[in-house]
């Protein structure tokens, strides 16, 4: 019962993980040059935006 609140939370950073692996791992045309983590975090972010307008927009 003490883990039922904490379990979207979790969901949640799992699934950011799982989200990063994909980008960082199996999307090599983002990975191309020397500044890797601009384009994952890009990624993540825009992930993170169009979850939001899909909430705010039904």
């Amino acid at each position: 019962m003490t883990i039922t609140p904490l379990l979207p939370y979790a969901l949640s950073f799992a699934a950011g993980a799982m989200i990063f692996v994909v980008v960082e791992e199996l999307i090599p045309e983002s990975q191309r040059g020397n500044e890797t983590d601009y384009s994952t975090i890009g990624a993540m972010i825009g992930f993170v935006v169009m979850m939001v307008l899909d909430v705010a927009l039904g």
